[in-house]
């Protein structure tokens, strides 16, 4: 089992520990961000990562779940390395017209038992989507499980919540940032446009 030194290592070996002025997906803004992406561009970072993950879970969820379901784009590479770290199939949700579905041929049998795997949570609400989308494609979400999680442990998913390591940074409203962020141009380093 990795601690949270040796994990925080790997993100800062990726490079994947940034400062400056971000908006992150939630339109929440925040002095630091972390670019999972660049942690899980190395396979066998990612492949670790997965197994150390997967290794958090209780054992009672490991041996309920059918297949690991991600939300793209964040959540293909380690849904596609926990299902592999569980032995399980892993596929991904899109959402081409904004709400996430399964494409590509990827589909549920009813009551198929899911474990929803991203990379970071900060509010939730991409997971709440995601796990609405299984839902009405006739899945159960037993659980999720994520790299990080950066809501102060406030995030309520509605369903069991692992993650690797939790990130405590704060995130500010765009109208109530402090005068230091303030002065710093924002960037926008993830996938999803700004709420």
């Amino acid at each position: 089992m990795l601690t949270d030194d040796q994990i925080l290592a790997e993100f800062r070996a990726a490079d994947a520990l940034l400062e400056g002025h971000f908006i992150l997906s939630s339109g929440l803004r925040s002095a630091k961000y972390l670019q999972c992406a660049r942690v899980l561009m190395d396979p066998a970072r990612a492949e670790r990562l997965a197994r150390a993950l997967a290794q958090k879970l209780p054992a009672d969820q490991r041996d309920a779940i059918d297949v690991v379901v991600s939300p793209a784009m964040g959540g293909v590479i380690i849904g596609h390395e926990m299902g592999r770290a569980l032995g399980k199939p892993a596929m991904f949700l899109e959402r081409p017209d904004g709400v996430f579905a399964l494409r590509r041929g990827f589909a549920l049998e009813p009551g198929t038992r899911v474990l929803m795997v991203e990379d970071v949570v900060t509010t939730g609400l991409s997971s709440r989507e995601a796990i609405a989308a299984v839902h009405a494609a006739g899945g159960e979400v037993i659980a999720e499980a994520s790299l990080v999680d950066r809501s102060s442990g406030k995030a309520d998913l509605g369903v069991p919540y692992t993650p690797l390591i939790r990130i405590d940074v704060p995130t500010y409203s765009a109208d109530s940032l402090p005068p230091d962020l303030a002065a710093i141009p924002a960037i926008k380093p993830g996938s999803r446009a700004a709420a």
